[in-house]
C-alpha cells in the first residue's frame, strides 16, 4: 500500500540473498509488459541478480485513480520507496525507462543512500511531455474525437493497444506530472549511471547530455531503436547487465 492508501502490483524473482536490482517500467506499460516479456528478467536473473518490479499507479494491476493529485514525481518516487521498504530492502540498482527512467533519476537525488546505480533508458531532460494536449487527449476518450496533436496521438494510440490499460487514469497521469521536475544535466546524480537510448528517438541528444553531465555517467546508442520498442533491444539489455555486474 502506498502512503496515500493506493494498492501498488509488485513482482519478484530470483535469489533474495542476491544483489538486488529494481525495475521501474515506462508510461502506458507494465512490470510484466516492459521487463518479463522482453527477456529482462531472465537475463538479469541469469547474471546472478534478485529482481523487484513493480507496476507504478495508474497501469498493470496497481490501483488507477483518475485525479491528477495523485500524480506527481514525488508520489512515484514515494511508491518506490514503499516497495523497497516492504521488500526490506536497504541498496539497490534501479534499471529505469521513460518515465520509469525520469522516477529513477529523481530516486538517485533523493535516496543517495538507497540506490547504489542506475540504468536509465530512454530517459529525456526536462520535461517531454509539455506538448501532450489534455483536452484533445480526454475528448478522444469521451466520445472519439480525432486528435490532431502528433505526440499525443502516438501515446494515446500506443497506450490504447495495450490490453487492460486505463486511458482516462494515463491522461492523469500526464496531467499531474506537468510541470514537476525533470532530469537536469546541471544536477546529476552522483551514482554511477548507464543512460541508453534508441539511435532513432528524438531525445537522444538530451539523453547524451544526461549522460555527459557526470564523470560517473556513461552513454550507450541503442542501435535502430525508436523509443516506443527499445526496450526490447538485446544490445540495451546486455549493455545493462554488463554496467552492473560491474
Amino acid at each position: 500500500m502506498t502512503s496515500d492508501g493506493l494498492a501498488l502490483a509488485t513482482y519478484e524473482w530470483g535469489e533474495p540473498d542476491a544483489p538486488t536490482v529494481v525495475l521501474v517500467h515506462g508510461f502506458a506499460s507494465g512490470a510484466l509488459l516492459n521487463w518479463h516479456a522482453s527477456g529482462w528478467v531472465r537475463d538479469l536473473t541469469r547474471a546472478g541478480f534478485h529482481v523487484v518490479a513493480l507496476d507504478q499507479r495508474g497501469h498493470g494491476a496497481s490501483a488507477k485513480p483518475h485525479d491528477p493529485a495523485a500524480y506527481s514525481l514525488a508520489r512515484l518516487v514515494d511508491d518506490l520507496l514503499t516497495v523497497l521498504d516492504a521488500y526490506m530492502l536497504g541498496e539497490v540498482a534501479l534499471v529505469g525507462y521513460s518515465l520509469g527512467a525520469r522516477v529513477s533519476w529523481q530516486a538517485c537525488l533523493e535516496l543517495p543512500e538507497r540506490v547504489a546505480a542506475a540504468v536509465l533508458g530512454g530517459i529525456p531532460e526536462g520535461d517531454t511531455l509539455t506538448t501532450f494536449q489534455l483536452d484533445e487527449a480526454r475528448a478522444h476518450i469521451a466520445d472519439g474525437t480525432p486528435v490532431t496533436e502528433r505526440v499525443t496521438l502516438a501515446y494515446l494510440t500506443m497506450a490504447a493497444g495495450i490490453p487492460g490499460n486505463d486511458l482516462s487514469a494515463l491522461v492523469s497521469l500526464v496531467d499531474g506530472m506537468r510541470g514537476g521536475p525533470g532530469p537536469d544535466a546541471a544536477h546529476p546524480p552522483t551514482q554511477p549511471y548507464l543512460v541508453a537510448t534508441g539511435e532513432r528517438d528524438p531525445i537522444i541528444q538530451g539523453s547524451r547530455a544526461l549522460a555527459a553531465a557526470s564523470p560517473h555517467g556513461r552513454f550507450v546508442e541503442i542501435p535502430g531503436r525508436h523509443h516506443f520498442n527499445a526496450p526490447t533491444s538485446r544490445v540495451f539489455r546486455d549493455a545493462a547487465v554488463a554496467f552492473l555486474t560491474e
